[in-house]
């Protein structure tokens, strides 16, 4: 078996006599026998935590949960910092959480939830914080200023909690370089590995933008238009 691991260049490995392994055991064999300055990251090794998303054949994964094929071309996350190798700066991430203040105000409504309440964002706490999302988002490379699906699901977790008191705060705060700036391109649901819908819930916080009174500001730019093509402003 042979696969090729994006370092300073690309490297290629060959491996006897292993079959129907984890990618993430497959680098720590790599790593004892062949090459022990390969930097990766790992955590619980159960899909759990999130600490070995990097990108296989162009997309994202978690290498505890993926079986290696012959001719795999492994590769760090993008849209992040590269530390080394396989290792990347996840800083990043808290940095847009704080833009997007994607967080339970410490002012709260006192009122108990039920268990419906609970269901409706259940499937967002659920996120495992790998960052993969980010990883996939397009938008990235044209937009470092973008808050990202994963800040932007946070808010969404936090607007939909009854408990939460500060909505319209939250509401103003994603508008730019938020919501509008998504193409709703669904790259960051397929690779989640907790099946969570970031487009779904910037969806959501779009229907929430408008009946707070907001719109997309690239459809106000253009202006509107009679039925003669003469514009109206």
């Amino acid at each position: 078996m042979k696969i090729t691991i994006q370092r300073e260049t690309p490297q290629e490995f060959e491996i006897q006599d292993i079959d129907n392994i984890t990618l993430l055991s497959l680098l720590k064999h790599i790593k004892t026998t062949q090459d022990n300055s390969l930097t990766f990251n790992s955590g619980c090794r159960s899909s759990v935590c999130g600490s070995c998303s990097m990108r296989v054949n162009g997309k994202e994964i978690l290498a505890c949960n993926y079986k290696v094929q012959d001719g795999d071309f492994i590769e760090p996350l993008k849209n992040l910092p590269l530390l080394r190798d396989l290792v990347v700066d996840m800083e990043n991430i808290s940095v847009k959480n704080k833009q997007a203040t994607a967080w339970l105000s410490s002012i709260t409504q006192n009122i108990s939830l039920s268990q419906e309440d609970a269901k409706i964002n259940e499937l967002q706490s659920d996120c495992i914080l790998c960052a993969s999302c980010y990883s996939a988002c397009p938008v990235f490379s044209v937009n470092e200023e973008f808050i990202g699906p994963f800040s932007l699901t946070r808010v969404w977790k936090y607007v939909s909690d009854k408990r939460q008191n500060n909505d319209k705060e939250m509401i103003e705060t994603i508008q730019t370089n938020g919501i509008w700036s998504c193409t709703l391109c669904n790259e960051c649901t397929l690779v989640c590995p907790q099946n969570i819908s970031s487009k779904a819930d910037i969806e959501k916080l779009r229907s929430q933008s408008a009946m707070a009174g907001y719109s997309d500001p690239a459809f106000n730019s253009f202006g509107s238009f009679g039925f003669d093509g003469t514009p109206v402003f």
